[in-house]
C-alpha cells in the first residue's frame, strides 16, 4: 500500500512537471493575428529572491491602510520589452539574479477563439503567471515558447507577470562559464496570439531531400477538429496540393514544382498558404538543395564556397542585446558589404528577425544551440535541456532557406560522455530536419609545434567539420601561420569556423604589436595564406562580425569587457581587417571555385 501511494505520488510529481512546461511551439507567429504586449513593464528587482515567498505574482493592492504588502508594481520602475535590463539601467550592468515584470493588458474573450502568449525568448528561467495563477515555466535564454491561456484569461483587464532568473547554473546550457554577456530579462518580443479552436499549430515546407523540383513536407494541426481538408498553395506558380489530416491532427505532402530556387544571389522567396477547413496562415519560404558530396557542399547541386563571418547577438552602436528587425538588416547588411555569402550565428539561437532577414538578404546561416565548453555531459536533465533548446529552435526556423548547418556544439573537450550526448543531439536534429547538414565547431590536436590535426571522434558523425583555431593570436605570432600543416582525418568539407585576433579601432602601431589594427590586419594576411593551403577548406567565417561584450575581456583602456576581436567596433566603424579580408572574398567570389587551394 505505502509502495503504491509512492509511486502514484511520484507520477502525480512527474504529471505536475510536464504540466509546468510550455505548450507545443506555435510556428509563423507574424503570420498569426496577434495583439502585442511590448512596450513599457514594471519591474522590481529580487536579488535575494524573495518575490515567491512574497507572492509578487499575485500582484496585491493595499486596500487599507493597515495592510502590509512589501511590494508595489503600479510605483516600480519600468523596462522595456523587448530589451535586457544589464544595458537599461546603470545599476544593473553586471546583475544576475530575478527581475519580476508585470504588464496589465485588456482582452475580450471570442466565441471560437484561443489564447496563447508567446515569448520571443527569456534569458535563462521564465515563471509566467497570469492573475495570480502560475501558468508554466521555460528554461533556456534563446528560443521561444507559448502558453496557453484561454481558460485563464478575463474579460476586461488582466495581469501578466514574469519572473526572470538569469542566473548561471553549472547544470544549466550554457554552463557557468561562457565569452559573451549574460543578457538578462525579457529580451525578445512578448504576444497574445488568437487562433481559432482547431488551428495550425505546426509545418514543414521545403525541397524534398535529394530535389530540386519536388516539394515535400507535413502540417500538424491543434485542437479538438482533428480530421480536416488541409491546402498547400503556392499562388505565384499556380500550384495547389490538398491532404487530409488523420486522428492526430497530421498529414504528409509532396508534390512536383517548378521552382526559382534560393541562392544568396538571387534570394527568391514565394508566398506560401496553408488553408484548412477552420484555419489559414501565410508564410514566405524559398527553395534550395543543401547537401554534401564527397568533400563539396552543394547548393542547388552545385559546389559552393561560403565566404563567412561570426556575429553575436550585440545590438550595433548601442550596448544591449539585439532583437529588432533593423538591427538585424545593419549586422547583416555589413556582412554582405563584406562579401559574404554565409554567416555563423554564434553561440546560440539567435532572434527570428535575424533568420528571416538573412532569408532575405541571400546570407545562408549556421545556426547553433548554446551548448559550449564544459557542460555537464553525465546529467540527464542537462541532456534534456539540450534537446529542447535544438528543438525549440529547429521548430521555429526550418522553414527558412538560408538555415544551411544545425550545429550542435563549440570548443568542447573530448570524453566519451561528451560523445553520447552530442550524437544524441545529432540525431535529433537529422529526425526534426532531414534536409539540412549537421555540424559542430571542434578543435584541432597538435601533437608538434607547427602540426594541427583534425580528428576529433565527433567528426564520423558530423556532415561538415568545423575547426577553430587561433595561429597567430593565442598561438604564436602571425608569421607562424605560414609554418603550420593541417592533416585531417575524414574526407568531409571542412569550415574554419573561427580564427582571428583583438584590435581597438583607431589604435595603430607597428604590426607586431598586441591590440593595433595593423596587428589584426597581420593575423588576417597570414591566415588568409595558410588557408588556402588547407586540404579540404569549404568555407571560413572568422571571429567575429562586431566588438561584443564579454565579462572574460576586463583590460581596462583596450578590452573594457569588450572582445575585441571585431573587424568593425561596436560603434559601426570598420578596422584594417575588414578590408584584408573583403578583398579576399572578392578573389573567391570571381574566381567562383569549390575551395581556396
Amino acid at each position: 500500500m505505502r509502495k503504491g501511494l509512492l509511486i502514484l505520488l511520484a507520477l502525480l510529481f512527474i504529471a505536475a512537471q510536464a504540466k509546468a512546461q510550455s505548450d507545443p511551439l506555435i510556428v509563423n507567429v507574424e503570420g498569426r493575428r496577434t495583439i502585442s504586449l511590448d512596450g513599457r513593464w514594471k519591474a522590481i528587482v529580487d536579488p535575494y529572491g524573495i518575490g515567491e515567498e512574497q507572492k509578487y505574482f499575485r500582484d496585491a493592492h493595499q486596500r487599507t491602510a493597515s495592510d502590509l504588502i512589501e511590494y508595489n508594481f503600479d510605483t516600480a520602475d519600468w523596462l522595456d520589452v523587448p530589451g535586457d535590463w544589464n544595458s537599461q539601467r546603470e545599476r544593473l550592468f553586471l546583475y544576475e539574479g530575478a527581475v519580476w515584470y508585470r504588464r496589465l493588458f485588456d482582452y475580450q474573450r471570442s466565441a471560437g477563439k484561443r489564447l496563447f502568449v508567446y515569448f520571443g525568448a527569456a534569458n535563462y528561467i521564465a515563471d509566467v503567471y497570469l492573475n495570480g495563477e502560475r501558468i508554466g515555466r521555460h528554461e533556456g535564454g534563446f528560443t521561444p515558447f507559448n502558453f496557453e491561456i484561454t481558460d485563464r484569461v478575463r474579460d476586461g483587464s488582466n495581469s501578466l507577470i514574469v519572473r526572470v532568473d538569469n542566473r548561471r547554473l553549472r547544470e544549466g546550457v550554457p554552463t557557468l562559464v561562457t565569452d559573451w554577456w549574460n543578457y538578462g530579462g525579457l529580451t525578445r518580443s512578448v504576444a497574445l496570439v488568437e487562433v481559432p479552436e482547431t488551428f495550425i499549430q505546426d509545418y514543414f515546407i521545403q525541397l524534398q531531400k535529394g530535389t530540386r523540383d519536388r516539394i515535400a513536407g507535413w502540417v500538424k494541426l491543434n485542437g479538438k477538429r482533428l480530421v480536416q481538408r488541409v491546402t498547400i498553395r503556392i499562388p505565384e506558380l499556380n500550384l495547389s496540393q490538398a491532404v487530409n489530416t488523420d486522428a492526430n491532427g497530421y498529414a504528409a505532402f509532396s508534390f512536383q514544382a517548378k521552382l526559382d530556387l534560393w541562392t544568396p544571389e538571387n534570394p527568391k522567396l514565394y508566398d506560401v498558404q496553408l488553408v484548412a477547413e477552420t484555419d489559414s496562415v501565410t508564410d514566405q519560404i524559398g527553395f534550395r538543395s543543401i547537401e554534401v558530396r564527397g568533400t563539396d557542399i552543394l547548393l542547388n547541386g552545385r559546389p559552393v564556397f561560403l565566404r563567412g563571418i561570426c556575429l553575436h547577438e550585440e545590438a550595433p552602436f548601442r550596448s544591449g542585446r539585439a532583437f529588432s528587425r533593423e538591427e538585424a538588416r545593419t549586422l547583416l547588411g555589413w556582412a554582405k558589404e563584406l562579401g559574404c555569402n554565409f554567416v555563423r550565428l554564434a553561440h546560440y539561437p539567435h532572434n527570428e528577425q535575424m533568420v528571416r532577414e538573412a532569408d532575405r538578404m541571400g546570407l545562408l546561416v549556421w545556426a547553433e544551440v548554446p551548448v559550449y565548453w564544459g557542460i555537464q555531459w553525465e546529467s540527464r536533465e542537462t541532456l534534456a535541456n539540450a534537446l529542447n533548446q535544438l528543438t525549440e529552435e529547429i521548430t521555429r526556423d526550418k522553414n527558412r532557406a538560408a538555415i544551411a548547418i544545425w550545429s550542435v556544439a563549440n570548443e568542447t573537450p573530448q570524453s566519451e560522455a561528451r560523445l553520447r550526448f552530442l550524437r544524441s543531439l545529432i540525431e535529433r536534429a537529422r529526425e526534426l530536419d532531414p534536409t539540412r547538414l549537421v555540424s559542430a565547431a571542434m578543435l584541432p590536436r597538435r601533437p608538434a609545434e607547427d602540426i594541427y590535426v583534425i580528428d576529433d571522434p565527433l567528426g564520423q558523425y558530423v556532415d561538415v567539420l568545423g575547426c577553430n583555431e587561433y595561429v597567430g593570436w593565442y598561438d604564436g605570432l602571425p608569421e607562424k601561420a605560414d609554418r603550420v600543416q593541417w592533416q585531417i582525418a575524414y574526407q568531409k568539407p571542412l569550415i574554419i569556423s573561427e580564427f582571428g585576433a583583438g584590435a581597438v579601432y583607431g589604435l595603430h602601431g607597428d604590426r607586431l604589436t598586441r591590440w593595433t589594427e595593423e596587428y589584426q590586419e597581420e593575423v588576417y594576411r597570414h591566415q588568409i595564406g595558410m588557408l588556402r593551403r588547407i586540404p579540404l577548406l569549404r568555407g571560413v567565417s572568422p571571429w567575429i562580425l562586431m566588438d561584443f561584450r564579454s565579462p572574460r575581456r576586463p583590460l581596462v583602456g583596450i578590452q573594457d569587457f569588450y572582445n575585441r576581436k571585431g573587424v568593425i567596433s561596436n560603434r559601426g566603424e570598420k578596422k584594417r581587417a575588414f578590408y584584408v579580408l573583403r578583398e579576399f572574398y572578392r578573389e573567391l567570389q570571381e574566381r567562383s571555385g569549390a575551395n581556396v587551394r
